[in-house]
C-alpha cells in the first residue's frame, strides 16, 4: 500500500475582508481553488498545513476537496492568528496539543524590555493516523519585528532581535525533539513535518535529527546501528535535482519546509518531491489570488 504524507504552508489562509485575508470573495475563491487543485494533484493521504488563520477558511478548503476528509486544527495560534492543522483521508485516532517547553528548558527572551516565554510561539499539533504519529509545526520566522516595529532603531537592536528569534526557534526545536523522543522510546512510527523556517543544515533543523549518522545517501544508511530507534531522517537529500526548494526569498531558492521520518518510514520511502517549482519570490509583487508562496513537499511510502 502506498501512503502519501505532505506538508504545505498555505500562506495566510484567512476569510476574505479580514486584515490578512484576500480583499474580496472572488479572490478568496480563486485562492481556495488553487490550493485544492494542488492538493488533488499530489493526492496526499495526510496533509500537514501551516499558516491557517480562520477555522472557517480551513473548513472551506476541506469542502473543496473530493471525497471524505477529516480536519484537525490547533487552537494555539500566534499573535497574527495563524496556526497549524491536518487534513486526512483517514480518521484521527489520537490528537495532542504541543506548546510548552520541556521542564529542563530555560525561558527565552523575546523583547528588549525583558519579556520572556516558556512556550512555542505557534503551538505544534500531533495526530495519529493509520498507526503513524505525525507532528506538524511552524517554527519562529527569521523575518523580524522590533518591539512592534518593522525596522530596528539601530544595528545593535537588529542583532539582538535576531538572537532572540534564533533562541526561540531553538527552544521550539528542542520541544519537538522532546516529544519525538518520547514517542520513539515507545516504539512508535513518527513523522515531524512543517515549516521549520530554516534549511536542512541549520542548527535548529539538525536538533530534530537525534543521534548523528545513517543519513540518506551516506555509506551508513543501510547499516543498522544502536542510534536507529531514536533517529529522524530528513527527506531533503532525496528531493530531485532542481526541485529541492520550497520557497524563493529575494530570488534565492530555499528549502525551509521539511519532512522528517523515523526508521520504518525511512526504509519504506518510495519518492519525495515538491508540488511545483513555479513559485513567486516572497519579496516580490504577486496576486492575492495565488494559492501560496510555498511549494508543498510530499513523500510516498510503501507500507506493505
Amino acid at each position: 500500500m502506498t501512503f502519501t504524507i505532505a506538508t504545505w504552508n498555505l500562506e495566510n489562509l484567512f476569510l476574505p475582508g479580514t486584515e490578512a485575508g484576500p480583499p474580496d470573495q472572488a479572490t478568496y475563491d480563486t485562492k481556495l481553488a488553487s490550493l485544492a487543485a494542488m492538493i488533488t494533484q499530489i493526492a496526499p493521504d495526510v496533509l500537514a498545513a501551516q499558516e491557517v488563520g480562520d477555522a472557517q477558511a480551513f473548513e472551506d478548503l476541506r469542502a473543496k476537496l473530493e471525497g471524505e476528509w477529516h480536519a484537525e486544527l490547533s487552537p494555539d495560534a500566534d499573535d497574527r492568528g495563524i496556526r497549524v492543522g491536518f487534513l486526512s483521508r483517514e480518521p484521527f485516532t489520537d490528537v495532542e496539543r504541543i506548546r510548552a517547553f520541556p521542564a529542563e528548558t530555560d525561558p527565552v527572551r523575546l523583547e528588549d524590555d525583558g519579556t520572556t516565554t516558556t512556550q512555542m510561539g505557534r503551538g505544534a499539533l500531533r495526530v495519529q493516523v493509520a498507526g503513524i504519529d505525525l507532528i506538524t509545526t511552524h517554527l519562529k520566522s527569521k523575518l523580524l519585528t522590533y518591539a512592534g516595529r518593522f525596522q530596528p532603531k539601530d544595528e545593535d537592536q537588529r542583532a539582538r532581535y535576531a538572537g532572540y528569534a534564533l533562541a526561540l526557534r531553538t527552544a521550539e526545536a528542542i520541544t519537538l525533539r522532546d516529544h519525538a523522543t518520547t514517542l520513539l522510546k515507545e516504539g512508535r512510527t513518527v513523522v515531524v513535518l512543517g515549516d521549520l523556517n530554516d534549511e536542512p543544515l541549520a542548527a535548529t533543523t539538525q536538533i530534530l535529527l537525534g543521534p548523528p549518522g545513517s543519513e540518506f545517501k551516506t555509506g551508513g544508511f543501510d547499516k543498522p546501528d544502536k542510534g536507529d530507534p531514536q533517529r529522524l531522517w530528513n527527506l531533503a537529500p532525496m528531493l530531485p535535482e532542481g526541485r529541492a526548494f520550497s520557497r524563493i526569498f529575494s530570488g534565492r531558492p530555499e528549502l525551509i519546509d521539511h519532512i522528517l521520518v523515523s526508521h520504518p518510514l525511512a526504509q519504506a520511502l518510495q519518492a519525495v518531491d515538491t508540488g511545483t517549482t513555479d513559485l513567486p519570490s516572497i519579496t516580490g509583487p504577486r496576486p492575492a489570488s495565488d494559492g501560496s508562496d510555498h511549494a508543498p513537499v510530499f513523500a510516498r511510502f510503501d507500507l506493505d
